[in-house]
């Protein structure tokens, strides 16, 4: 990473130093309680039923839920923070004002973003060994695929946001979009669940291919669905065309 996208990073993380506590509640206390619900309390429901045929049901959503968790975080961070620096708050044109260019506010929006997944999933995944969801080898080794996950909805999402002339469409994107992909991609339940002709359907999801490689990292058995770089391929093609694209719309909106 270039030196003028390292100076976006750093001055993310002054700016997260003092605003940290307000993302405690969603980083760390909704992961605890969604584990222990559905563990301690659908989990058994399930695990006394028939079951996922994969495990035990709270080893089956905890890395499916790392995943998601990275899905909604990057969305946030990309969705209104984006829109507010080009249109409300300016702080992306006083950016420009020094030797940082678009490209480098994109490439060190993305970084930050990075290194808070890591960070807070790495907590995600204590809570899920703390809660006797997975051992820690496979708890952190879930980690990885799910920042990936967190990537490749960032960058095409802040890309989208960049086009954009206010907020009213965010809405229905979170509404229509991410929570639909939250509750369909694979992540409470396995996919071949649900009706032949709506797979292929889910099988478009990003989320879904994040899900099968936090799962397949965590063991879970018969994950991924697909060989591992096969949704390795996908994840990082969103990642890579979605910053190439959030890099030439941010030039455009922020030099106009």
């Amino acid at each position: 990473m270039a030196a003028p996208a390292l100076r976006v990073v750093e001055a993310n993380a002054r700016f997260y130093r003092h605003t940290w506590r307000g993302s405690v509640i969603s980083s760390f206390a909704v992961p605890f309680f969604t584990l222990l619900a559905m563990g301690g309390g659908l989990g058994r429901l399930v695990d006394q039923g028939a079951g996922t045929g994969r495990g035990a049901y709270l080893g089956f959503i905890a890395p499916a839920l790392l995943a998601a968790t990275a899905m909604m975080t990057a969305a946030g961070e990309s969705t209104y923070p984006v829109v507010a620096g080009i249109k409300w708050t300016k702080n992306y044109h006083a950016a420009l004002a020094t030797p940082i260019r678009p490209p480098d506010l994109v490439n060190g929006l993305i970084g930050f973003l990075g290194i808070r997944l890591i960070f807070n999933l790495a907590v995600y995944a204590g809570i899920m060994v703390l809660l006797d969801a997975m051992e820690v080898g496979p708890a952190l080794a879930a980690v990885g695929p799910a920042v990936l996950t967190g990537v490749a909805f960032a960058t095409p999402i802040a890309a989208w946001c960049a086009t954009l002339d206010d907020d009213r469409a965010l809405s229905s994107f979170f509404r229509f979009g991410l929570m639909p992909m939250f509750l369909f991609s694979g992540t409470f339940f396995p996919v071949d669940q649900l009706p032949s002709f709506l797979q292929p359907i889910v099988f478009l999801s990003p989320l879904w291919h994040g899900v099968e490689l936090a799962r397949g990292a965590a063991g879970v058995p018969e994950s991924p669905h697909f060989p591992w770089w096969v949704h390795t391929l996908v994840l990082v093609a969103l990642a890579v065309v979605g910053l190439f694209l959030a890099g030439r719309n941010f030039t455009k909106r922020l030099h106009t």
